[in-house]
């Protein structure tokens, strides 16, 4: 058996194989291609927070931070972010939620767009574990994987067999340009190999980077060819940036923020904690942190092209980070982090994507690759026209299979000899 001939069996019983799961993560894909500035625009479209007057200040963050903690007393606030357009408003995450914040008045706007919100997560949930429940969610994970890396071997096989033997124009024109007026069998012939080679790098990157995502050996792949260690499984630099439409406010904290003070630490105006009255010797001898308003101005002031500035609550009195983004939330050469000794306010360090190591680099381009947004809004049409030709892949292989086994059985059926009736006895 020639070597193209065991290729095209590889091709073909992995393309049947992992079909629907592939069709699935396909179509999810198309439907997330612009989840990030939909659900940008779905939050602010009915809640711009216009400046009262040309030269007005907004509020000091804490009393941002304090007043959407008043609407959500049973979830500490975890994130506070700032946006650099004057008619945005900040937002602070408590919990599942994020509440928007007039930086004007102080007015809680509300949550955004939940509806919006619940659709892209259901989305989102198909795939990457085939919305599965949480019990079964591990398998889910394994199978998609497994889809993933079957793809793969697709794409990466598929050049091979569309190769023609004689490279003229007319062999050429023939597979990598839509044909008109075919019958069905010829129709998805032509579909299937100008989609596969005009979709191949992008879905080598898109495909190959969800491999990296799924499996803990190609991840550390990324750091060993790169000359480095592999990172501890959960440790820093493991999965940066998270999964698809990977939020960047960060996880949960410790403690409950009251606003009434009572028996809990509460913030204050000023950036402070105000405690109970048994701590004031106590707290009277601890350097209080600079206000957020303060931290953040020195993050403006280094970073003057940026678009957003969040902060991880609450601010430690020692180092905080800031993470500074200068472009579209998922460009990692436009983000990085400032590290400020919030005690002092003096700067500590800025580690952005050129202060990273290669292979820290590498896994997060990669990251950021899989949906496209480290190219803006280009590279995310690309990567989601790059879905939508894996969706109709998909469709043409299935029916070419099928078309294959009918054919085979056919000819089964005609040679086989002929069976004829034992006379009776």
């Amino acid at each position: 058996m020639s070597v193209r001939k065991i290729l095209f069996w590889i091709h073909l019983v992995c393309g049947v194989a992992a079909s629907a799961v592939i069709l699935i993560m396909s179509v999810t894909g198309v439907l997330l291609t612009y989840q990030r500035q939909m659900t940008t625009w779905a939050d602010m479209r009915t809640y711009r927070s216009d400046p009262p007057a040309p030269d007005a200040a907004r509020l000091p963050v804490d009393v941002m931070v304090a007043t959407a903690a008043t609407e959500r007393t049973g979830d500490a606030p975890m994130t506070v972010t700032l946006r650099s357009d004057p008619r945005a408003p900040a937002s602070v995450a408590l919990g599942q939620r994020t509440l928007l914040v007039n930086p004007y008045t102080g007015e809680v706007l509300g949550e955004g767009a939940p509806g919006v919100r619940a659709f892209f997560r259901s989305v989102t949930e198909w795939h990457r574990w085939l919305a599965a429940s949480a019990a079964n969610r591990a398998t889910a994970r394994g199978i998609t994987g497994a889809a993933n890396l079957a793809f793969l071997i697709i794409v990466l096989s598929g050049p091979f067999l569309w190769w023609p033997k004689r490279l003229t124009w007319t062999q050429i024109r023939n597979i990598a340009w839509f044909r008109g007026g075919l019958p069905p069998k010829a129709r998805d012939f032509n579909w299937h190999n100008t989609l596969g080679i005009w979709s191949a790098i992008p879905l080598v990157v898109i495909v190959g980077s969800g491999v990296v995502m799924s499996y803990p050996w190609a991840n550390n792949l990324v750091y060993r060819v790169n000359g480095e260690q592999p990172p501890a499984p959960g440790g820093r630099g493991a999965d940066p940036g998270g999964g698809r439409g990977g939020d960047p406010r960060g996880g949960g904290r410790e403690g409950r923020i009251d606003a009434s003070g009572s028996g809990r630490d509460r913030w204050t105006g000023s950036g402070g904690i105000a405690g109970a009255s048994s701590r004031d010797a106590a707290a009277a001898v601890i350097p209080k942190h600079q206000p957020l308003d303060t931290l953040i101005a020195t993050a403006a002031q280094q970073r003057p092209e940026w678009r957003t500035i969040a902060v991880r609550l609450p601010v430690p009195r020692g180092p905080v980070a800031l993470t500074i983004d200068e472009g579209n939330g998922g460009q990692p050469h436009k983000r990085g982090t400032l590290t400020v000794d919030a005690t002092t306010g003096a700067i500590v360090r800025w580690e952005g994507q050129a202060e990273l190591s290669a292979g820290r680099r590498a896994r997060t381009w990669l990251r950021f690759a899989h949906t496209g947004e480290v190219y803006g809004m280009v590279g995310q049409t690309v990567a989601g026209l790059a879905s939508l030709a894996g969706a109709i892949l998909v469709y043409t292989g299935v029916a070419m299979s099928l078309r294959r086994l009918r054919a085979w059985r056919r000819r089964s059926r005609a040679e086989a000899p002929p069976t004829y009736a034992r006379p009776a006895a």
